[in-house]
């Protein structure tokens, strides 16, 4: 399973995102979605697993969860917006990571890209970063990755160009 992985959008697809998920299986976004154009954009070229995030208005709550547990080949699979980052989780995910914890944890939000294996919890810590031009990052990201079973490879952090005005 091919997966590209993309947060904080905030209503806007870099158009560079097709050509790098063209191989890819599933789109997953980690929130901040901006707008339901956006996310119908993203699931007519691929299929989209999404959550939303805080700046998302009533349209994308009703359509997305807060929380999407699910498994993928068999890793079980953890996304939210708002999660923290290890040794420092978020308050509102903390206990369940404890008392449940997923084998990938994935969150957006802090517009840092981030891929940690926490040995404490025991699973793979990814932030993507944030692939939208608004927000205080300097280069907007992406993830791709491949799962085969119980193995995650070939992990690639894809920087898609500096955030500025001319990015739009």
């Amino acid at each position: 399973m091919k997966i590209g992985l993309l947060s904080d959008t905030h209503g806007w697809i870099n158009p560079r995102i097709f050509d790098h998920f063209e191989k890819c299986d599933e789109i997953w976004h980690a929130g901040d979605i901006g707008s339901i154009e956006t996310a119908d954009s993203l699931s007519a070229f691929k299929p989209l697993k999404a959550v939303y995030g805080n700046i998302d208005d009533a349209v994308i709550r009703r359509s997305f969860r807060e929380n999407l547990h699910f498994m993928s080949e068999g890793m079980k699979v953890w996304l939210t917006h708002i999660g923290g980052y290890p040794g420092n989780y978020d308050r509102r995910v903390r206990q369940e990571l404890i008392d449940k914890p997923p084998d990938i944890f994935i969150c957006g939000h802090t517009h840092i890209t981030r891929v940690i294996y926490d040995k404490k919890m025991n699973l793979l810590y990814i932030n993507p970063g944030a692939a939208g031009y608004k927000g205080f990052h300097k280069v907007m990201t992406v993830i791709r990755f491949q799962i085969d079973g119980r193995e995650i490879h070939d992990m690639e952090v894809i920087e898609l160009g500096e955030r500025s005005s001319e990015t739009i």
